[in-house]
Order: C-alpha cells, then structure tokens, then sequence
C-alpha cells in the first residue's frame, strides 16, 4: 500500500470485504492463510483484544507468534523512523478528550503552525498529511486523540507530549476492570516527553505519583491546586501567576472545561507559544458540535446544545456550567435516570421532559422545580425560549439530554441539529458566529 506494505485484508462483514476488493486491496479469510508470512495483525480498535474475549484473530495472531498492533502504533513507527523532528500530542482521557484534542489544534493552527488533527477524532491518524520534511518539520504538529482501545494496540507510543486528563469507569466490557483501564490511559503518557496529567481523580493521582518517580517532566492539572489550576474564571500558575482567563469564552464554559483548557495550554505552551498566543487561540474557540456548543441568542436568551451528554454524569457539567437554565432533557433513557444530577436541580428553572424518559424523568424530580412533559424537541424549545424570554436579562435554555437518541433520533449528532434548527426557526434568532 501507500507506505509500502503488502497488506492482505478481513473483515467479519462480508461487505465490507467486497468494499475492499473493488478499490483494488488483496482480501482473505484470515482462517485459511499461511501466518508465517504476516509481519504484524494490525487490528481495528473495535476488534476485541481481550475482553469480553479475543476475536478468533487475536488468537491465530498469537499462537503464530505474530505482533498484534493498530494504527496509531504504526503512525508511532513512521515518526520515529523519520527521527521524531515533528512534534506530536497525544490526548486521552475518559471524558473531555475530544474538546481538549480541537482546542490544542485549534490554538496551534491560530498561531500560525501546519496542524494535523485525527485519530479518535476526524480523521483517521493514517489518513493525516505525511510528515513534512526539512525546516518544514517544525511548523507542523501532529494532534492526536487516543481511546483506550488504540493505546492498549499501540506498545511503541512516545509522544512529546501526551495528555491524561481523567479515569472514571468507562469501557469496562472491553477492559475487564477499572484498574485495567486506568492502566491502559496510564501508557499514553508513561513514555511522553512531557506528561500532563489532571489530578482530581484518585486513579490520575496515582499515574502522576509513579511517572514523577520516574524523573520524567510532568505538568499537574486541577480546578483546585496544582501547577496549573483554575482561581476565579482563570488559569493560574503554583506560583500564582495569572496565565490566561477564561471568564468570557463561552466555548470554554464550566470547570470541567477549566480542566480542557488547563491541559491545552500545558501543551502549546510546551510547543512554544507564548501566552498571549495561547489566550488569542482560547477566545477564538468555537467548541465542538453538540457539546455544549452555543447555537445562538434570541434576545438574551442563550441557546446551547449539549446533545452528546447521553447520561446523567454526562450532563452534569453542564448543569453545573450555569447559575439558571431551562433545562430540556429525556430520550431513552440509561440505567439511574437523572437522580445522580439531584445535587444541581436547584440551578434548573423549569424543565423540559422530551421522549420515552419524560414521564420516568418528572417522576423522579418530584415536584421540586417546574417541570413540564413536552413530549418533542420542537415543543421543548418552543416553551423553554418562551419562559425564558417572560423571565427577562441573560438566560440559558440548555439542551443536555441526559439520556440516549435512539427512541426519536438516530442518534445524538441527529438530536442536536433538531435542536439547532428548531432554534434557527424561533423569531429574532441570531446565530454565534463561529
């Protein structure tokens, strides 16, 4: 292929090997192939590789004795093989990856470098331009996000600067336990140049303890205390040095996103930009569609879509993220509902209940704050700017589902641009310019 590899290809879906073969690629059933012939298994990071059980590959892959890799891992090889002269980032965490990921690319990009940005966003990391050459090599920089699933098939990862910003229990049926996960995430930054680690969770306190005993350069992030933490809507350093405010950047809103932005400016700053580069990148942030991505205004009344939020823990930073909103929620539910997001009700003015979840969501409010079941997205919005408006001055209605798509939509990108259009449609709308 391009790099010059003879690839065979297998897929357990039988269209999917007929997509292969019409665009010319060598396909086998992996079963009937001579495995003293293959250099490496270069396995999808869906394909299980160990829980709930290996795929039958993995285990043709091991008894032959053959290396079982992904992408990343062979994007890893290219850059070192051209001597590691362009910068790479690597990001990963159980929540906030794909934010931090677009705002490191984007403050880098805003400050003139030839960004390249794939991987568990985007584009796909093979798919990103080739390495550039000669003085070239500098200005560009490779941004990429990794899951769990590309780093537990990527044993050479060595990024200049890899990025961990949390471990909560997520993919458990694919990693077996949380430990196992927490290990995975750890990989990604065991090796980096410099590590930049959040450590508001137990797991990520661990992780930067042991790589500090290693000597290696670690920056520690937080919204509490650390080398970077967040003091009054800004960034400030362990010395107490004011690095960049966020206060206005609607795009960076919560502390959640605090933590986002903490690590993106470790990063760039660590690239080379000054901070007045890094600010100039924040403020012109536009966030990423369908989380927490300002739509518009009617009047002042804020409109936010926060589609992506698909489960009570999801929403929770959103919530957190607004003094009052009126909160449009429901869909399908998960396991729990909205009781989880008890604690913040109180920052709700009137809820709106949409899809399968509605009555079982209203029940679980008890009558606490107004609520009412609008059954659709377009009724939901419909009511929410309308009480929102009689409210008068700056208000929020926030679209964070806490819950899935899949009883009125197909899924959660189709949710959001409902929403969106809805709200295109309201009286007097005026979009935020991206």
């Amino acid at each position: 292929m391009a790099g010059g590899a003879d690839v065979v290809a297998f897929d357990d879906n039988p269209g999917n090997v007929a997509k292969a073969q019409a665009q010319g690629i060598t396909t086998a059933d992996l079963r009937d192939i001579d495995w003293n012939d293959i250099a490496a298994l270069v396995l999808a990071p869906g394909v299980p590789l160990t829980h709930p059980q290996p795929h039958w590959s993995v285990d043709l892959a091991k008894a032959a004795g053959v290396e079982i890799i992904g992408d990343i891992e062979l994007f890893v090889r290219e850059l070192q093989a051209a001597g590691r002269r362009t910068p790479f980032v690597a990001i990963t965490g159980t929540n906030g990856k794909s934010t931090t990921t677009a705002l490191i690319a984007h403050v880098l990009a805003h400050a003139g470098r030839n960004v390249q940005m794939g991987g568990n966003i985007g584009r796909a990391v093979l798919d990103l331009d080739p390495i550039a050459e000669g003085p070239h090599a500098a200005n560009q920089v490779y941004v990429v996000e990794c899951s769990s699933y590309q780093i537990d098939l990527s044993p050479g990862l060595h990024p200049h600067v890899g990025v961990l910003l949390n471990v909560t229990p997520d993919h458990l049926e694919r990693h077996g336990t949380i430990e196992n996960y927490a290990a995975i995430k750890e990989r990604l930054v065991a090796k980096a140049d410099l590590a930049i680690i959040g450590i508001d969770d137990e797991y990520c306190r661990a992780v930067a303890g042991r790589i500090e005993e290693t000597r290696r350069e670690t920056v520690s992030i937080t919204t509490t205390l650390a080398d970077i933490s967040l003091d009054d809507g800004a960034l400030v350093a362990s010395d107490g040095k004011r690095l960049a405010s966020l206060g206005d950047i609607g795009s960076l809103r919560g502390r959640h996103n605090a933590q986002n932005a903490a690590a993106a400016f470790a990063a760039c700053h660590a690239l080379g930009l000054s901070p007045e580069e890094i600010q100039a990148g924040f403020e012109s942030f536009p966030g990423l569609a369908h989380r927490m991505e300002q739509v518009g205004h009617v009047g002042d009344v804020l409109f936010v879509n926060d589609s992506k939020a698909t489960n009570a823990e999801a929403a929770a930073p959103a919530l957190t993220s607004f003094e009052r909103c009126y909160w449009i929620a429901g869909g399908l539910a998960k396991d729990g509902g909205i009781a989880p997001l008890e604690p913040h009700f109180g920052r709700v003015a009137k809820a709106y209940f949409i899809g399968e979840a509605a009555g079982h969501f209203a029940a679980q409010f008890e009558d606490t704050i107004p609520y009412e079941i609008s059954g659709t997205l377009q009724d939901a919005v419909n009511h929410a700017a309308s009480d929102a408006a009689k409210a008068g001055g700056a208000q929020a209605v926030l679209l964070s589902p806490a819950a899935a798509s899949f009883d009125q939509f197909p899924n959660f990108e189709k949710r959001g641009d409902a929403f969106k259009d809805a709200v295109a449609r309201l009286k007097g709308f005026a979009p935020i310019k991206g």
